[in-house]
């Protein structure tokens, strides 16, 4: 289902595309949670963030005001898990975290 989407939004080699963004936010998830390279594990979500708002949701080439609102949405809320997201990279960048 979600290759298609991927396909109809443009995204050249859309399964691979599709299987990478899951390995992303799998193993980002997994080394937030695990506690294991979590600079690493960040930039991955931070890396399918980026893409998939910009690539994915991009509500500006939208013509019908559905959509756009939909894609908008989505596009917010991604915006808004980066900034959370590079909160988290910059407090784990830093040695002081590590001396609480």
């Amino acid at each position: 289902m979600l290759t298609g989407y991927a396909s109809a939004k443009g995204i050249p080699m859309a399964r691979l595309a599709v299987i990478a963004s899951g390995l992303f936010l799998l193993l980002g998830g997994l080394g937030i949670v695990l506690g294991v390279y979590v600079k690493i594990a960040l930039l991955l979500i931070i890396i399918f963030l980026i893409l998939a708002s910009f690539l994915v949701h991009n509500f500006w080439k939208e013509s019908d005001d559905g959509s756009k609102a939909s894609e908008m949405q989505n596009f917010l809320k991604n915006i808004a898990l980066l900034g959370a997201t590079i909160m988290f990279y910059a407090l784990f960048a830093n040695d002081w975290l590590y001396t609480l």
